[in-house]
């Protein structure tokens, strides 16, 4: 068999693209921080917390079991190894997940300074090489003298009080603010416009070809070598370099959104269809300023319609492996996503994100202006 191919990579840490370990006190004093932390940013951001289990007496379930309670929770109860690979699936949707540092690594690391547990921190010395911020579990906690002379410059770390929680978690958001995706655009031009009957992006509304209009649009808020046209292959545009050919044939928009993560991760996407007339930079710059990365998307809804529009949405980098999971099922309709998951939802009007696929949607806008722009 021959090497397989190098595709990007999301970046993950041993759980998720953003892991706090915490260590330095006793597992409850540990879960206790996470818990009085996570009530002041779980409104706003999706917050898990990994720990091992400290009931030695219980049996492996013989078989798993999925409880849906009413109120809007699931309780699991399921036979499942620490395997590493499926974790990051697991956790892939979280803003952040904290991480019992007495029991397991992550990329980054906050030490509590606890007097009592000094031999714990020296065993676990080679694991802080990324510490954050420091928390004294009581006013005379010390730093050791191992630490100092592992790490001259801990002492210029921050340094909380373990009770300061409100403090605490302001410099945890602030962490979690840094791994926000910066966005790139899409502008979707790999269909075939047989209902049209000829290439919608080349269609003129503005005075230029509608995909160099979009590229102009998206401009005005993300650098142009970050947006790019997304086609059926190479030969669609052949005069261009920054395009991103599907990778997943005869599925539409679905692919061109699912490939541009297959070529990037590590970024949100800001899609666009070439078949949305009136969209303009003040309509572009609205979704971003209203853009939420906790949700899997940010995404319009006409006022009179009852679904969002798929096809001017911010994809969030937590979305892919959601979007694989409904093709896996057989699903290929990026709306159907949007429908049946937690996004954020802008209002606007309909007219602002009316599509025009068909000649006769065509003839009908123009039917609206006098000058006949749209011709």
């Amino acid at each position: 068999m021959g090497k397989h191919k190098n595709i990007k990579r999301r970046n993950n840490g041993n759980f998720a693209p953003n892991e706090i370990a915490i260590l330095g006190s006793k597992c409850s004093n540990i879960a206790n921080l996470v818990r009085n932390i996570s009530e002041k940013l779980q409104k706003k951001h999706k917050i898990a917390y990994f720990d091992a289990s400290h009931d030695f007496e219980k049996q492996v379930p013989n078989i798993d079991v999925l409880t849906f309670n009413k109120n809007g929770f699931v309780e699991k109860t399921a036979l499942q190894d620490e395997n590493p690979y499926n974790l990051k699936i697991e956790f892939s949707g979280h803003d952040l997940v904290f991480v019992n540092g007495n029991h397991y690594q992550a990329t980054q690391q906050i030490l509590i300074l606890d007097n009592e547990k000094e031999a714990s921190v020296l065993k676990r010395l080679e694991q802080l090489d990324n510490i954050q911020f420091i928390i004294k579990a009581t006013k005379d906690a010390k730093f050791f003298d191992f630490l100092v002379e592992k790490q001259p410059a801990i002492k210029n770390l921050k340094c909380y009080e373990i009770d300061e929680i409100d403090t605490i978690s302001n410099h945890i958001e602030n962490l979690i603010q840094e791994k926000i995706a910066s966005v790139n655009g899409l502008i979707l031009i790999g269909g075939k416009s047989k209902r049209m009957g000829t290439d919608k992006s080349n269609l003129d509304y503005h005075g230029k070809p509608q995909r160099e209009y979009l590229l102009d649009v998206l401009g005005d808020s993300i650098t142009e070598n970050n947006i790019f046209y997304s086609v059926r292959d190479e030969n669609q545009l052949a005069n261009e370099t920054q395009i991103i050919t599907d990778k997943f044939l005869d599925l539409g928009p679905f692919s061109g959104i699912c490939s541009a993560f297959m070529h990037n991760p590590n970024k949100a996407w800001l899609v666009v269809a070439t078949d949305l007339p009136f969209i303009s930079k003040e309509i572009i710059n609205l979704l971003l300023s209203k853009r939420n990365p906790s949700k899997i998307a940010t995404t319009f809804k006409g006022k009179s319609k009852n679904f969002p529009e798929p096809l001017i949405t911010i994809w969030e980098p937590k979305a892919y492996p959601i979007l694989l999971n409904y093709l896996a099922q057989g699903y290929s309709c990026p709306r159907k996503v949007l429908i049946n998951n937690d996004v954020e939802i802008v209002e606007i009007s309909d007219e602002i994100i009316q599509n025009v696929n068909t000649k006769e949607d065509l003839i009908k806008l123009n039917s609206k202006f006098s000058s006949k722009l749209f011709l």
